[in-house]
């Protein structure tokens, strides 16, 4: 089995809905959740746009190589309404990046991991370290609590969710 990070984001529509739809969806076609982080509101990240994000960071023991997570990723973030653009940021309903897979580097045509920006975004790092503080990035080789506190980054983040109220609202 292989422990895959994942971020998730959404600034279009009911924000937490499509974090919990997703949540769901990974926990039942990719495999089962271990942990949520709390659900944190930030600005959007390389592009300006009236709605906030709501990001969240989920920690999933899966059976699945990487190309089929993300297979199934692609799927996922389809059935909740994405729709991609070919401007690299814009808007969405979700967004689901892997964040690391197993602590291994994979480098294809289509698929970096661990996210190659991950190091750079507080909306990643803050909510990776409050349910992974012992995680060390695979190819830095650095504490997420390092990079977090090196981050050039200083955009507000703010906690909307907690962990335990997230999971109450996953199961109504």
């Amino acid at each position: 089995m292989a422990v895959v990070y994942f971020s998730t984001g959404s600034n279009q529509g009911d924000r937490m809905n499509s974090l919990i739809k997703a949540a769901k969806l990974i926990d039942k076609q990719i495999g089962r959740v271990q942990q949520y982080s709390p659900v944190v509101e930030s600005e959007p990240w390389g592009f300006d746009a009236e709605t906030t994000f709501y990001n969240q960071v989920i920690q999933v023991e899966t059976e699945f190589n990487p190309q089929h997570v993300l297979k199934q990723i692609l799927e996922i973030e389809k059935n909740l309404g994405r729709i991609r653009s070919v401007k690299a940021y814009t808007s969405r309903t979700i967004d689901i990046d892997i964040l690391s897979y197993n602590q291994e580097q994979v480098k294809e045509y289509n698929l970096v991991i661990p996210h190659p920006l991950m190091h750079m975004r507080k909306f990643v790092l803050f909510p990776l370290s409050l349910i992974a503080p012992g995680f060390v990035h695979p190819v830095l080789k650095i504490p997420v609590s390092v990079l977090l506190s090196q981050l050039e980054d200083q955009s507000p983040i703010r906690v909307v969710a907690g962990t335990e109220e997230f999971t109450r609202l996953l199961i109504q």
